[in-house]
């Protein structure tokens, strides 16, 4: 059933395509995932500070989602989940160290992304695609694991987040990358200044992107590009020409920086005329990391706690969609939808069936992108933690089945995921197993999450009803993958990366000796 219906909405698609732009199909596929950007950031959503003109209008010439999510709320296992449409617990991007702790990839992590798993790229090979990623990969920094082996055909950016500056005797900075070589490394070649935040990656980065789609449209090959700057990550960042200007500090001036450089991607596609061929997703990799503070940080709008929960502030992201003259101008979708949709979504623009030998959890959401249907099946949300399923949203409810922001001890060191959003009995400091009776909220009529509805009421009950067999199917077919995310190792750090040599950049490689990574939330 679900392949026929593929083939149809393949089918229809070169139709549309044909009539409106003949001889070239299959279009273009753009995803830019920013890093801790929040869904309250954007102009669209209310954000009333006016640093995304150009995402505000993206999205009235193209479609707003506001039932967006993610498959984690930290960024490694997000960005795993996009590139193969699989929950992290299925692709392995969690550790089994803890309960229901989050984890990621550091430069001391001896894993990465499976071999086991088709990343997006290598799928798009079938219909030659040429494939690049500019900005942040982070799933896993040892050579098997990074994109030129896993299906891109050219890389500009780093492994892992830009922390540092470090002492590079006990830890080196992280590598930039152009392709399969060192460019250099983090606050040495590629300078980030940490007492005024001024930096041009952003700049490098859109130079990156712009060069690409030009490249590919002059040779006339179909391209997919994943452009994940990182400038809302910490230490944020912007460049001289943008810092100062925003009115939430350096976070906004960043905001406003990525905003312009998305305007100028699709201002070049639209001036290559290519712009009706290229299909462009806007969106974020996890909730804002409300616990850096205001002028460090983005806004989650409405919604409960941030970065590293799996309450809305966690979880929901800001997402466009924008295809002239195929996505409707100026619409707003409520369908349930994730970052793993974007994996299977792009297998259908393209005309490729999606693998057969693995669960997929990404819908095809070109029904909906392209108006065939105002709505996909009643999917579900499912938001995990590590190992853990934490939640699930069906509908407009959702149940709470595990609640914790992070550990007491952190909380009372001034580590705190819900800045003045403390809710009783649900942004718990300790794990709260509520299995037996879980917190259902109306997230219509709730969005913060604040007023639990009462287990007494027909509404609950009903809910309840809906939502348990939901979970109870999920668990019972799921087989989780290896845990890549585990072990740690100092000797795996970015000590002597390919293309040290040529550099003067190689470092002393310590002595090997393994141990279990620690995820404290």
């Amino acid at each position: 059933m679900y392949t026929s219906t593929l083939t149809l909405l393949c089918a229809i698609i070169c139709c549309t395509l044909a009539r409106n732009s003949p001889n070239v199909f299959p279009p273009n596929i753009i995803i830019m995932l920013m890093d801790d950007m929040g869904w309250g950031d954007l102009g669209v959503f209310g954000q009333p500070s006016k640093e995304t003109p150009n995402l505000d209008a993206m999205a009235a010439q193209g479609m707003l989602l506001p039932n967006f999510y993610t498959a984690n709320p930290l960024c490694s296992p997000s960005r795993a989940a996009l590139l193969t449409g699989r929950l992290p617990v299925r692709n392995g991007f969690y550790t089994t160290n803890g309960h229901a702790r989050n984890a990621y990839t550091p430069q001391e992590i001896v894993g990465g992304i499976s071999k086991d798993e088709i990343l997006l790229p290598k799928m798009l090979k079938k219909k030659g695609y040429v494939s690049k990623i500019v900005g942040k990969w982070h799933l896993g920094h040892r050579p098997m694991y990074l994109p030129l082996e896993n299906g891109f055909d050219e890389w500009f950016g780093a492994p892992n987040c830009h922390f540092g500056p470090y002492n590079t005797s006990i830890r080196p900075n992280i590598p930039v990358y152009n392709n399969s070589e060192m460019a250099g490394r983090y606050y040495e070649e590629f300078k980030i200044d940490r007492h005024t935040g001024e930096s041009n990656l952003t700049q490098i980065y859109l130079m990156e992107g712009l060069d690409f789609i030009r490249r590919q449209t002059e040779a006339q090959r179909p391209f997919f590009l994943y452009w994940a700057a990182d400038a809302t990550h910490g230490p944020v960042y912007a460049s001289k020409n943008f810092l100062g200007k925003s009115q939430r500090g350096l976070y906004g001036d960043a905001v406003m920086e990525l905003d312009y450089s998305v305007g100028q991607i699709l201002s070049q596609l639209q001036s290559l005329g290519i712009g009706q061929n290229t299909f462009v997703f806007f969106t974020s990799d996890n909730g804002a990391a409300v616990a850096a503070g205001p002028r460090r940080s983005g806004s989650n709008g409405p919604f409960l706690c941030g970065k590293e929960t799996t309450f809305e502030g966690g979880m929901r992201e800001p997402a466009i969609a924008w295809w002239p003259e195929h996505i409707k101008e100026g619409t707003v979708n409520f369908q349930l939808a994730n970052v793993m949709d974007l994996f299977t979504t792009s297998l259908a623009l393209a005309g490729i069936s999606p693998p057969d030998d693995r669960t997929l959890d990404g819908l095809d959401l070109t029904p909906v992108l392209l108006n065939y249907s105002d709505k996909l099946q009643d999917r579900p949300i499912f938001y995990y933690r590590g190992n853990e399923l934490m939640a699930v949203r069906l509908g407009q409810y959702k149940a709470h089945y595990w609640t914790w922001s992070n550990s007491l001890s952190e909380f009372k060191s001034g580590i705190n995921f819900c800045p003045g959003q403390e809710v009783p009995g649900v942004t718990t400091h300790d794990q709260k197993n509520h299995t037996m009776q879980p917190i259902i909220f109306d997230l219509g009529s709730d969005p913060g999450e604040k007023f639990p509805i009462s287990v007494l009421t027909k509404e609950y009950q009903d809910a309840l009803r809906r939502i348990s067999p939901v979970v109870k199917k999920h668990k019972e077919s799921l087989v989780p993958g290896i845990p890549q995310l585990n072990m740690c190792d100092l000797a795996v750090m970015n000590w002597a990366p390919a293309g040290c040599e040529k550099l003067g950049k190689c470092l002393k490689v310590p002595k090997s000796a393994p141990w279990k990574c620690h995820w404290p939330h």
